[in-house]
């Protein structure tokens, strides 16, 4: 079997000062195997984005270990990390998560510091990911602020991309996008994933767009995983009372299937609380 390329074991998270600090993430575990894509869902304070910062090397764990190729990162800050580029972030509103005033060149070189490349390498990888990801080359030294939403998020991709990471965090990545460009992007993902062969941890709230992306599905329900397993089998055979009411909140054009749905609340499920 291929070795996960991203293994979170037993991760709790607190957040908070002394008295008022509370565990928002219980015994969360879960594997992402090179090339796959995980996708995590639940409602808004779930603990979704928690989940991804604490990967990501943003927030701190209170125990647990997360393991990166095997190396546990679950103490050391992103920028301390081995490797440098191994996991990079994609965040959810492309307008506060790159600075406007930047060249979209010194933008992309962020991430390649630690790689330490020579400048002529450095800007030769950019504009590979800059064709990759739709955009021209001249982009490179026109000013984030020059762009629109959905380029922007080409652009946050590109960063993303540039250092060749094994695996991306996609926190709520097209959410702030609408439809048509959510679209775009989500090809983008899904084509640079077989081409690169890129893992990724999907959060999100749309069940049909989570579908769409994850190979698997992890439920988060007040810190605690829940349900995981296949997407296609925990969305449309889901065993735990939060799962079901979930998926039977998602609206369908079809009136059998949004009746399937509907059904699930009244269903009797297999477990009533989180496991």
């Amino acid at each position: 079997m291929t070795a996960p390329v991203l293994e979170v074991r037993g991760l709790e998270v607190a957040l908070g000062h002394r008295r008022a600090r509370r565990t928002v993430l219980h015994d969360v575990s879960f594997v992402i195997e090179p090339g796959a894509t995980l996708g995590l869902v639940g409602e808004s304070g779930s603990g979704k984005t928690t989940t991804g910062r604490a990967i990501a090397g943003l927030v701190r764990p209170a125990s647990g270990s997360i393991l990166l190729d095997g190396h546990d990162v679950s103490r050391e800050r992103w920028w301390r990390r081995p490797g440098g580029g191994t996991l990079q972030v994609v965040f959810q509103d492309p307008y506060s998560s790159m600075n406007p005033a930047l060249r979209v060149e010194d933008i992309l070189r962020e991430p390649l510091r630690t790689l330490r490349l020579p400048r002529a390498e450095a800007r030769r990888r950019s504009e590979e990911m800059l064709a990759r990801v739709g955009l021209p080359v001249a982009a490179l030294d026109r000013y984030v602020a020059a762009f629109s939403g959905g380029q922007r998020q080409r652009l946050a991709i590109a960063r993303a991309l540039v250092s060749r990471p094994r695996v991306i965090v996609c926190d709520e990545a097209v959410s702030a996008l609408d439809l048509s460009v959510q679209a775009q992007v989500l090809n983008l993902l899904k084509d640079l994933q077989e081409e690169l062969g890129i893992a990724y941890l999907f959060i999100g709230h749309n069940l049909d767009v989570v579908e769409f992306m994850s190979h698997r599905i992890a439920v988060l329900y007040e810190g605690r995983v829940v349900e995981s397993g296949d997407a296609a089998e925990v969305l449309r055979r889901p065993t735990h009372a939060y799962t079901r009411r979930l998926v039977s909140a998602i609206l369908s054009p079809d009136p059998r299937e949004q009746a399937r749905r509907r059904a699930l609340v009244t269903a009797t499920p297999t477990q009533e609380g989180p496991s």
